[in-house]
């Protein structure tokens, strides 16, 4: 019997909750970039949805490294179904048939959310942004930029920065002068590019490059460094233990993360249903009341916590004054950027 479209949408979100235990042969493998945020995934998105669906989850953690991926997708063996990955990776891996394509509008099941979540390859799993981080105890100044972020002599002390040309490049010409919404044209051209490692030259004595997102905190803390980039909601996390620190948002960039599903995924049912429950109210209000990350439910924008909310990159007064990463640059001059960056590092 032929379905109408709209029977079809209707058996496909039926399909995603009800149990899958017999659909799934071996546990369904999530894999997240681990710290506070995976935690609180597991508590209010993991777990709640093995219970719902009847199906085992294992979750690991990794530090973005896509040659797994790579290796699993083309031999055809995939030991993990469900990844998390930025942005810029989703689109690289999409085009080289390293995900799955997603069943939209089925995954959205009916749900309202935010541009930019419904991409061919992944659901967005949250928006996170890159703020200024500062120790409120050790600067006596508040930084308004990241012109201060640069300036060692007002704002003396070592200074955090993720080891990469990503966000590393866009901040070091917005404390050049460049406009913020000039920032993609500049680094576009073969000057762009010179005036933000020049800019990166004055600040290098005083960087601590960081890899792991637990660092940033851990060194604000010890002393290490005054100030620093870090992901939102590990700077939340911290505050709310008790860390003396802040974010600036000014000009900080913000993106979102993505589930995707490993290409020859042999759990790509239960992987469909676990990315249809996470796009849900219940969850997403539950995680973004637990850590300060941007959830992408519509229905949920007015129902963030107050508390929380300096933190949130999808706050009204932070998203007034922060910018998107361009994803579309990255993707096109991203490994060209990465292979110069880890050159100047070696000189």
């Amino acid at each position: 019997m032929l379905m109408n479209s709209k029977n079809l949408k209707i058996a496909c979100a039926l399909l995603m909750l009800t149990p899958l235990s017999a659909m799934a042969a071996q546990n369904l493998v999530i894999v997240g970039f681990g710290g506070a945020a995976q935690k609180i995934q597991n508590s209010t998105i993991f777990e709640p949805f093995s219970k719902k669906a009847g199906v085992g989850v294992v979750q690991t953690e990794y530090n973005g490294e896509m040659a797994k991926i790579k290796v699993m997708a083309e031999t055809g063996h995939a030991d993990w179904d469900v990844v998390q990955v930025e942005a810029p990776d989703l689109e690289r891996g999409c085009a080289e048939g390293l995900f799955e394509k997603l069943e939209w509008p089925a995954l959205a099941a009916g749900q309202q959310l935010i541009e930019g979540s419904q991409q061919e390859c992944g659901s967005a799993a949250l928006v996170w942004g890159m703020p200024l981080v500062y120790a409120t105890d050790k600067v006596k100044t508040v930084p308004g930029s990241w012109a201060d972020f640069w300036d060692t002599d007002k704002y003396p002390g070592k200074r955090g920065l993720r080891k990469g040309a990503m966000y590393t490049l866009e901040y070091a010409l917005l404390a050049d002068g460049v406009p913020a919404a000039d920032i993609y044209k500049v680094l576009n051209t073969p000057a762009g590019v010179d005036r933000a490692f020049a800019k990166l030259d004055k600040l290098k004595p005083y960087i601590q490059w960081w890899e792991a997102g637990s660092q940033p905190m851990q060194w604000l803390a010890s002393g290490d460094v005054v100030m620093t980039t870090t992901f939102s909601g590990r700077g939340a996390v911290a505050a709310s233990e008790g860390l003396k620190v802040a974010p600036i948002w000014k000009g900080s960039l913000y993106s979102m993360d993505y589930w995707t599903i490993v290409k020859g995924s042999k759990n790509k049912a239960a992987a469909n249903a676990f990315i249809t429950y996470a796009n849900g109210q219940a969850p997403q209000q539950a995680f973004s009341q637990a850590i300060a990350y941007g959830v992408t439910n519509k229905a949920l924008s007015d129902k963030l916590d107050p508390v929380k909310a300096p933190w949130i990159p999808t706050s009204p007064q932070n998203m007034a004054v922060a910018m998107p990463l361009n994803i579309e640059f990255w993707v096109d001059h991203g490994e060209e950027l990465e292979e110069r960056l880890n050159a100047w590092l070696a000189r």
